[in-house]
């Protein structure tokens, strides 16, 4: 099982961090090891001070699948969840100054808690889904997948011209705008319409 992550997936969120609007779909990979199960805490990293949420739809992917059409893609998923993608923004400015990869920022163990998925198919609209996140009880991040740069069927239509699509594999659909630091302490909670679909406490 591997963990592909969307990056600049909506404009208001690249504007706020000074990045440009991609023409094509940005993305990076994390590990396995950095899943959490919903329910369980996150631990904040010694090697960062500067620890951010960003809150995202996570598509579950239900088959084997390479060089997938636009027109099939909507086949290669069945199941839709909320996941938030720590990312250690001090620890990642760096690597952009430098220009190295970002993996060492995005991939580390614990950053990528996801919910359970509800079935594709209790989806109304799949280009009108709301999910937002609060901390600590304000909602500091809100979204739809309308706003998307790219939909669903262009990233999984991309991604699998470069690596092929395993069933079980999750795909990290962007971040809206809104992205901050959490502390020791916080707690966020993710939802997907009105529907309370994660809890994550910050240890």
């Amino acid at each position: 099982m591997k963990i592909i992550c969307i990056g600049r997936n909506y404009i208001e969120h690249a504007h706020e961090l000074n990045n440009p609007v991609p023409s094509q779909p940005v993305f990076f990979m994390k590990p396995e090891t950095a899943l959490i199960r919903a329910g369980l805490p996150f631990f904040y990293p010694d090697f960062s001070q500067d620890v951010h949420y960003e809150a995202e739809l996570v598509l579950r992917v239900c088959k084997l699948g390479k060089h997938i059409s636009e027109k099939f893609a909507h086949t290669y998923y069945d199941g839709i969840g909320i996941g938030i993608d720590f990312t250690a923004r001090d620890v990642q400015n760096i690597c952009k100054q430098k220009g190295l990869p970002w993996e060492i920022a995005k991939a580390f163990d614990g950053s990528a808690p996801v919910s359970d998925f509800i079935p594709k198919t209790e989806f109304k609209d799949l280009y009108d889904i709301n999910f937002s996140l609060q901390k600590n009880g304000e909602v500091v991040q809100k979204g739809n997948s309308g706003m998307m740069i790219f939909n669903f069927e262009k990233l999984i239509s991309y991604l699998s011209s470069f690596v092929t699509l395993k069933m079980g594999d999750l795909i990290f659909t962007g971040t809206p705008a809104g992205v901050g630091p959490v502390q020791k302490g916080d707690t966020l909670r993710a939802f997907i319409g009105e529907k309370d679909m994660l809890k994550i406490d910050i240890r």
